[in-house]
């Protein structure tokens, strides 16, 4: 079966250990996720590498999990978040991009700011 695979990074305003606590703790990652993205967690590097599978209800076969891997890179601006996404089912690459972007990069870099403007 031919696969897309996707590859995206944004900067996102917080240190890699609140980006990884963001990430790994379902209530706060329910702001993110849809209710139709199913997933479980393979590996983990604390504060620097999450592994997971995904599966959603877009996926032609409910057996063929993609593979998610979050690297997160502490840089002087705050925390590189880089996205490679493998195994997504040929022809949804495109969309998959656009929905990381949407739906989570973009909120989470606005969720993180609105935090460190409420701090201030």
């Amino acid at each position: 079966m031919f696969t897309d695979s996707i590859n995206i990074s944004a900067v996102i305003p917080a240190k890699p250990k609140q980006v990884y606590q963001l990430w790994m703790t379902s209530k706060d990652h329910t702001m993110f996720a849809s209710s139709y993205i199913s997933g479980k967690t393979i590996e983990l590097e604390p504060y620097s590498r999450i592994v997971q599978a995904w599966n959603t209800s877009d996926y032609p076969s409910k057996n063929s999990d993609s593979k998610l891997e979050v690297l997160l890179e502490e840089i002087s601006e705050g925390t590189r978040v880089t996205l490679k996404h493998t195994g997504i089912p040929r022809g949804q690459g495109k969309g998959y991009r656009q929905g990381w972007i949407q739906y989570y990069l973009e909120p989470m870099r606005i969720f993180f700011m609105s935090q460190k403007k409420a701090a201030v």
